[in-house]
């Protein structure tokens, strides 16, 4: 099959050996997590909290309520093992966003919350981009054959506005973040661009987290937070970003 073939083309010459690295990596982020967030035991009226990551709404209730206290006196630290925690999950596409993101709102409001989560993002993003560029490829090419080429050939399709695509995909509340993460580099996304559409493209998602987490008493569980009007208003604004793309793929077409 002429997809089969291609695949095997672009994988010859890549050494399975590589691979390797990824489980070294992520060990050695693990063990280095674990020895920033040591120093983090902090007791208050005779109850102490053990840091780790949130997996729920009433894991960041419980959380906050420390954390919140613990900021008043360690805020560079909390800080530091925040930003920590965050792009380690954004690196190794760890599942739990939303959790820090609410408890990003929470302890440090929507003013600082939102700007800082949206740093975080893009870059835990980019750094598993990297990842995947220079590991991961033979691992993508052998498990996500099919999916890496449509992505690869929808991509092609919207070369001329493929800024506007990104950002599309990324507004567009369903799409899999942790497999374009990965898929990226291998299709040719420049990392600019690549940085960039995760940067805006998940904006709103970020803002309605963090929003909501600086209100944390009021929700009870995720559903609260993304409804069916919020997932709407979402891909309206999803719609919205693939049009100048569109609009330069149809001039293009006419110039031709």
């Amino acid at each position: 099959m002429p997809n089969d073939n291609r695949i095997r083309r672009q994988t010859e010459g890549h050494n399975w050996l590589s691979i390797l690295w990824i489980p070294i990596i992520f060990s050695s982020a693990t063990f280095g997590l674990y020895l920033l967030s040591m120093g983090f035991n902090y007791e208050e009226d005779g109850e102490s909290f053990q840091p780790n990551f949130p997996t729920s709404i009433e894991d960041i209730s419980e959380m906050s309520k420390f954390l919140i206290l613990m900021k008043t006196h360690h805020l560079g630290y909390l800080l530091l093992v925040f930003c920590a925690g965050y792009i380690y999950k954004q690196t190794f596409a760890i599942p739990g966003s939303v959790f820090l993101n609410l408890l990003a709102g929470a302890l440090f409001g929507p003013f600082y919350g939102f700007p800082l989560v949206c740093c975080l993002t893009a870059s835990g993003a980019t750094l598993c981009y990297l990842l995947s560029k220079n590991f991961g490829k033979p691992f993508i090419m052998k498990y996500f054959p099919d999916k890496m080429m449509l992505f690869q050939d929808k991509v092609q399709q919207n070369k001329d506005g493929l800024f506007f695509f990104l950002l599309f995909l990324r507004l567009f509340p369903m799409s899999p973040s942790w497999f374009m993460n990965m898929v990226a580099p291998i299709v040719g996304i420049p990392i600019h661009l690549f940085f960039l559409s995760v940067l805006i493209g998940l904006m709103p998602y970020n803002f309605i987290c963090v929003q909501t987490g600086s209100v944390l008493s009021q929700i009870t569980s995720v559903s609260d937070i993304f409804t069916v009007w919020t997932l709407l208003k979402m891909l309206m604004v999803a719609l919205a970003a693939l049009l100048p793309g569109i609009g330069i793929k149809w001039f293009h077409f006419k110039t031709d």
